[in-house]
């Protein structure tokens, strides 16, 4: 790979790189996820977000043409370090606590895809690409709503299953 010289280069890495994640996600993660869960409603929440995440993939190839660039894809080692992690945590720990596994793992993603949206936002207002920091602006909303509803499930499974170990 040719060394990155200019905020604009960096840019395009670093939206290669979410492009990547929201693809992933679309693609893999996500479907895994749902299959994995026995929660209904972070179930559902998965399957909506699914939904969201494909949406993302067009809004991250939508800001490359908005820039006349071509599509690039660039692997992302940060995420493909928490599927790692989340997938040694399944294989370690009873099957029971598959839920509270994978929210923290949606949780970690989440926090992950935030700090990237916002970081390209920032890069794409600099460069003074508005139609790039209103794509971007949709994607990291939806991100943080995402965040603070599987925050709220998680509250709710880990009281349960706090609750159910002191009966």
């Amino acid at each position: 790979m040719p060394e990155i010289t200019t905020p604009r280069e960096l840019f395009l890495h670093e939206l290669g790189d979410i492009l990547y994640v929201e693809r992933t996600l679309a693609d893999e993660t996500l479907p895994k996820l749902i299959e994995e869960v026995s929660d209904e409603e972070f179930r559902s929440g998965l399957e909506a977000h699914l939904e969201q995440t494909r949406r993302h993939v067009t809004n991250v190839e939508s800001v490359f043409k908005a820039l006349g660039e071509p599509v690039e894809v660039e692997e992302c080692i940060g995420f493909e370090g928490l599927k790692r992690e989340h997938d040694k945590m399944i294989e370690e720990a009873s099957s029971d606590l598959v839920d509270l596994i994978d929210l923290g793992a949606a949780a970690r993603t989440e926090c992950y895809e935030i700090a990237a949206y916002e970081s390209l936002r920032r890069m794409a207002k600099a460069m003074g690409e508005d139609k790039a920091v209103d794509l971007l602006d949709e994607n990291l909303k939806d991100e943080k709503d995402t965040l603070r509803e599987v925050e709220k499930i998680a509250t709710r499974l880990s009281k349960e299953s706090a609750a159910a170990l002191s009966r």
